[in-house]
């Protein structure tokens, strides 16, 4: 079910129960991205997740990296008996 289909539901069981109209999908959608960016521009990133080099929030703790940033060498690891 799409987000139209379950807009035309939700009217028609407000229509039966006497209640007013739901607003339709996507009404708020730019009120809601406009804060999103203004809480982002106003709270700064976590102290666990530092911010990068250009501001932006960087990834948290454990976050997997980007292939570019892995280690290039590929020497064998050590033996366990330490020889």
């Amino acid at each position: 079910m799409d987000a139209i289909q379950q807009h035309m539901l939700d009217t028609y069981r407000a229509a039966q129960l006497a209640e007013p109209a739901p607003p339709p999908p996507g009404r708020h959608d730019r009120a809601v991205l406009r804060d999103l960016y203004h809480h982002w521009l106003t709270h700064p990133p976590h102290p666990a997740r530092p911010a990068l080099e250009d501001g932006t929030p960087g990834p948290g703790p454990g976050h997997l990296q980007p292939v570019w940033r892995l280690r290039t060498d590929r020497r064998a690891p050590p033996s366990p008996s330490g020889a």
